[in-house]
């Protein structure tokens, strides 16, 4: 009865709360038609997705930025505004404490939840070794004995349906845990084993970004409080993970990190690749073509320095983040008043979001073909891969605070992409249409919400 009453009691000064905002705070609940249709839910009924709908407005919005009001978020997709925060006012727009709180139970002090000196420290740590081409050359003999020893053995079973995103996670989880802490999670064992951490870890994520889902975070604040609902997966998840990471080494934090980076990017980037090369034919042949002339035909990868030749490859990799990338979004919080190059004033405390999925279906920014999976448009007339302006393609952040991770990334993506076309007819279970689009769930990387089930079958002679 103590505990129902005191429950009662906490409710009830929740709901107060309500509504003495309600009364002394109205513009909290503007009734805009943008904020409307947020609050409402009834952007859903046109769009699937929220960030095709931030991708709408942002389309029809002269200065390619938007306002949503009861989120306090400021929200853009102009190259010269993102240029602003990442670059030129870097110190004005840090990762803020918002964002930190919000994830601060699941990524605690790690380089991705940190500003200032903290942040600094990491970052150099992490730099120094991964900036060496060692590492880069010891990245490649981990991604390479995976495919061959698990990958290919588990996709050379015949003729079988298999989630190719569930694969992808497992194998950039292998991949990760082996490179960063030395240790084997074997999740892509034929026998396909469910790893607790990566199962904690995936819960954890997605409850973590549903945090930043309220309007208020009072909502999940006082949830946590009172150990219930989403908030009390949560801290089941977190301890799970905690548990399995001091196997590892005492302090947690650097290790979520790197398991986010690592494992949830690249199996993201790997499931949007293979969905838009079962739909383009003529870019997987252009690929095979590519390397036949500079690998050898039905011969195998062998060094790092045989990717860097492979630029039609390169240009397909981008070319696919450039329309779905790993991490649709991105958000500052503006520390002191300041005016985008827009003419967007932003008072203290804002929240600004940059939106690179929104970006890549721009025509101002890319062109009347943008909504086309076009390889070539990162290519020069020679053949060779040209990168465009990162302030317009700001799929790895750009400025002061890009990945460090984005070599390593790129290079599993391109490694496994050219093993499985080359060994592989992949078709998807259920064709999509030409104007389909994916359906992403909620959370910190872009997740298909439905996996990718695909009907695997060899190709002979497999190099």
């Amino acid at each position: 009865m103590e505990l129902q009453a005191s429950l009662f009691f906490l409710i009830l000064i929740f709901l107060l709360y309500l509504l003495f905002s309600l009364l002394i705070k109205p513009k909290l609940w503007c009734n805009c038609e943008i904020c409307s249709a947020y609050l409402t839910l009834s952007w859903s009924k046109q769009f699937k997705n929220l960030c095709d709908w931030y991708t709408h407005l942002l389309k029809n919005s002269p200065s390619k930025t938007i306002h949503i009001h009861v989120l306090r978020n400021t929200i853009t997709a102009n190259p010269e505004n993102i240029e602003y925060m990442l670059k030129t006012k870097f110190h004005n727009f840090p990762k803020g404490k918002p964002f930190s709180i919000i994830l601060g139970d699941f990524l605690g002090r790690g380089i991705f939840n940190v500003d200032g000196d903290s942040w600094k420290f990491q970052k150099n740590m992490a730099s120094m070794e991964l900036g060496k081409t060692s590492i880069c050359c010891y990245v490649f003999d981990i991604i390479n004995c995976e495919i061959k020893t698990r990958l290919v053995p588990l996709l050379s079973k015949q003729d079988q349906v298999l989630d190719l995103q569930d694969v992808f996670k497992r194998f950039s989880f292998d991949v990760i845990c082996w490179f960063s802490f030395g240790i084997d999670p074997s999740c892509l064992e034929l026998s396909l084993p469910m790893s607790k951490l990566a199962m904690a870890f995936d819960l954890a994520s997605k409850l973590s970004a549903e945090r930043a889902m309220n309007v208020s975070p009072l909502v999940w604040k006082i949830k946590r409080a009172l150990n219930l609902g989403s908030e009390k997966e949560l801290k089941r998840a977190i301890e799970r993970i905690n548990l399995l990471a001091k196997e590892v080494i005492s302090q947690r934090h650097i290790i979520i990190s790197f398991l986010l980076a690592g494992r949830d990017t690249v199996a993201s980037g790997l499931t949007s690749l293979f969905w838009l090369l079962s739909k383009h034919s003529n870019v997987v042949s252009a690929i095979k073509q590519e390397a036949d002339r500079i690998i050898g035909e039905n011969k195998e990868l062998t060094s790092f320095d045989q990717m860097k030749e492979l630029n039609y490859l390169q240009a397909t990799v981008y070319e696919s983040m450039r329309l779905y990338l790993p991490i649709q979004f991105d958000s500052k919080f503006c520390q002191n008043d300041d005016v985008l190059p827009d003419g967007s004033i932003l008072k203290k405390g804002t929240r600004v979001t940059y939106h690179p999925y929104a970006m890549g279906r721009i025509e101002e920014i890319w062109g009347e073909d943008c909504l086309e999976f076009k390889p070539e448009r990162w290519l020069k007339h020679d053949g060779i891969f040209f990168p465009q302006n990162p302030f317009k393609y700001p799929i790895f952040q750009a400025g002061f605070r890009v990945c460090l991770g984005k070599e390593m990334a790129l290079l599993e993506m391109k490694m496994v992409t050219l093993s499985l076309i080359r060994r592989f007819q992949i078709e998807l279970l259920t064709p999509p249409s030409p104007d389909q689009h994916p359906r992403f769930l909620p959370g910190l990387t872009a997740t298909f919400s439905d996996g990718l089930p695909v009907l695997v079958r060899n190709i002979q002679p497999q190099p």
